[in-house]
């Protein structure tokens, strides 16, 4: 068993990501402060994108520090979920990646394919997520504010 982490975590997930968001709710519900089930309860046919606004609403609002989203491959909650202004996310399917992601983006969601990874993998890659913690480095910060600034213009940062 790892470590208690001592973080609020909201999870949710489409049709194709049940049964690993499903999994890891289970593994996880006693390794965190609390953890908040978004969706979706079946692997009942529904859309990506109002798993990635429920758990986003959660981080915005304060109510939880992290979230995990998880779809098929995870690039649909992942191209939902930054499209939302201040949520920073990211599909990570090694440790790498979500150590880092956290250390020098501040990325807020993790995204997982749950026809991509097993199990045992998304365990592992949760737990450098969640264990992560943003380095506010100058490099780091000053990269950040760019992305800030592009969040704030939106559309008018490609003019």
């Amino acid at each position: 068993m790892s470590e208690q982490h001592t973080i609020r975590v909201a999870i949710g997930g489409d049709h194709a990501g049940f049964p690993l968001k499903d999994s890891i709710v289970t593994t996880f519900q006693d390794r965190v402060t609390e953890l908040i089930d978004c969706g979706t309860n079946s692997d009942q046919r529904c859309d990506y994108p109002d798993f990635a606004v429920a758990v986003a609403r959660r981080i915005l609002s304060g109510e939880v520090e992290r979230g995990i989203v998880v779809c098929g491959s995870g690039v649909g909650v992942s191209v939902a979920a930054n499209k939302i202004p201040g949520i920073r996310a990211a599909i990570c399917h090694d440790t790498y990646s979500a150590r880092q992601g956290v250390e020098h983006d501040d990325m807020n969601v993790l995204c997982i394919g749950g026809r991509i990874i097993g199990s045992e993998l998304a365990f592992e890659i949760i737990e450098a997520f969640l264990h992560a913690k943003y380095v506010p480095e100058p490099r780091h910060a000053e990269r950040l504010a760019k992305v800030f600034e592009i969040e704030r213009l939106g559309a008018k940062a490609i003019d």
